[in-house]
């Protein structure tokens, strides 16, 4: 009994899509019950999940049967919080978006479900099959969801351009896995780990080709430069809602493997994508921000800016630093994994918040149609302008103290240009995210876009309200909510660095 409790979240989600599935199958059931249903399997799963926060501990249940596979610790526990939680609060900051859209049904939430089930195995994965099976099984729910309304040729683009990609780029993960199982003999981490250990450099030449393809599948699934042209038509042409959760939640868990693998596994090989590594985060903060930049429609600025926080976190990734084997840097993931609550705190809110407000009417679409929302609902847009601060960074919000750790550990690491840059990157996104603020404080409401007898009293805006709350309490800690222990910025730290340490138990 003692090792299934490990498994109960994940299975919990499991059953959750399985339940919801059966029920699309009866016309009785509206959208509202599949809501309810689904979010209470997730704060189900939550709730296992948080008994364990905190807990240093590693164990790999039923080992007979999934062989070594599969690992539970308090590293997959981590990121489970995240992934149930972004998934939550999608649901909860969507449920006015999904009833005022005719074509929501009740598989959509089955396949949400699926989504996070691929994505959760996906950060317990200890063995390249498993994870390739995982991350296939959340990215065709995503592929689904980018165009799960038919009638509309902007979503049948944006499916059809993510599929083809993403199922070529998979096709680079399988090359990859095949190359170094010719080299290694085998697909699990601990055993490539110590053929890489103890192999010469002639015997290392199918490796690094083959985690080179890998890698390539990585630097796609987050949107980093060259692999980013999929990104402004995809988000673009996705509901907004799923847009909020592929550029948040659905990014932490391709980080989630990947910070695993390199940690634990193949950190002392990075060096070999060292130079690599720093060309991409260059062009992708360099493109990102002209991308952004450009861009007069809201969700496409949105999407642009998604590129140039990849570039952020791959600042981190690459801060990773190593000698004789062993992490000199490892402050750098803590940093990575900060930074990545930071990002799913700003970037659902903003995305979500944006999908609340054309719920109702499609009208608020450009910079324009935002013109004096301030006015006419100053509460919108006061988290709007919370949200676009942190992803800003400006000081006092979660995005603030993100950048900082980030950039404090790359500097640490010794890409001070790279960090210069970053920083010149931050500088210029204070110009298309204070131009939105602007937009909705210091212009004259265009009479087109009124809603009238618009009523935000209803479970997304409360949702939204509450991001918003982490969004601040997450910059300031408990500097002023001092009996919020959860919110102190050191104990979010703490947790990071229990999660890295379950990594390191043999």
């Amino acid at each position: 009994m003692s090792q299934f409790i490990y498994l109960i979240p994940a299975l919990t989600v499991l059953l959750g899509a399985l339940t919801l599935m059966i029920m699309s199958m009866y016309e009785k059931y509206s959208v509202k019950n599949f809501i309810v249903v689904a979010s209470i399997f997730l704060i189900v799963a939550l709730g296992f999940s948080l008994a364990d926060l905190g807990t240093l501990y590693k164990a790999q249940p039923y080992n007979e049967l999934f062989y070594n596979t599969l690992v539970f610790d308090s590293f997959s526990n981590f990121f489970n919080i995240l992934l149930i939680s972004g998934t939550l609060l999608t649901l909860l900051i969507g449920e006015h978006y999904f009833q005022h859209r005719s074509y929501f049904k009740g598989e959509f939430f089955c396949i949400l479900l699926f989504a996070l089930f691929g994505m959760m195995l996906l950060g317990h994965s200890n063995e390249l099959i498993t994870a390739y099976v995982a991350l296939e099984v959340a990215s065709f729910s995503v592929y689904i969801m980018v165009g799960y309304n038919s009638d509309d040729s902007k979503r049948v683009e944006a499916i059809f351009k993510y599929l083809v990609l993403g199922s070529f780029i998979g096709a680079f993960y399988l090359l990859g896995l095949v190359l170094v199982y010719g080299a290694t003999a085998s697909t699990n981490l601990n055993e490539i780990a110590t053929f890489i250990a103890s192999a010469s450099d002639e015997n290392m030449v199918l490796v690094y080709i083959g985690l080179t393809l890998i890698l390539f599948t990585f630097l796609f699934k987050i949107a980093a430069f060259p692999f980013q042209s999929w990104v402004l038509d995809v988000y673009r042409g996705a509901p907004m809602v799923i847009t909020a959760y592929m550029a948040s939640t659905f990014k932490i868990a391709i980080f989630s493997f990947f910070l695993r693998a390199f940690l634990q596994h193949l950190g002392f090989t990075i060096d070999f994508w060292d130079t690599i590594l720093s060309v991409i985060i260059v062009f992708t903060l360099v493109f990102g921000t002209w991308l952004a930049v450009t861009q007069q429609i809201i969700k496409k600025m949105l999407a642009a800016s998604s590129i140039v926080h990849t570039g952020y976190l791959l600042l981190a990734f690459i801060a990773l630093s190593y000698k004789d084997g062993e992490i000199i840097n490892i402050d750098s993931a803590y940093a990575t994994m900060f930074y990545l609550i930071a990002y799913l705190l700003s970037a659902l809110g903003a995305f979500g918040l944006a999908s609340h407000i054309i719920s109702e009417t499609n009208v608020r679409v450009t910079y324009d149609d935002f013109k004096g929302l301030a006015k006419e609902r100053p509460f919108l847009a006061a988290m709007m302008t919370i949200f676009l601060f942190s992803l800003a960074g400006i000081p006092s919000t979660i995005g603030f103290i993100g950048k900082f750790y980030v950039f404090t550990e790359a500097i640490h690491a010794g890409y001070v240009g790279l960090t210069i840059l970053a920083v010149i990157a931050t500088i210029v996104s204070v110009y298309y995210y204070f131009k939105l603020i602007a937009m909705m404080y210091f212009y004259p409401t265009k009479q087109e876009c009124v809603s009238k007898e618009f009523n935000d009293k209803r479970v997304s805006t409360y949702a939204i309200a509450f991001v918003a709350i982490l969004t601040v309490l997450g910059g300031i800690g408990s500097a002023i909510v001092f009996f919020i222990p959860a919110m102190n910025i050191d104990q979010i730290i703490t947790l990071a660095q229990t999660a890295v340490q379950s990594l390191f138990i043999k």
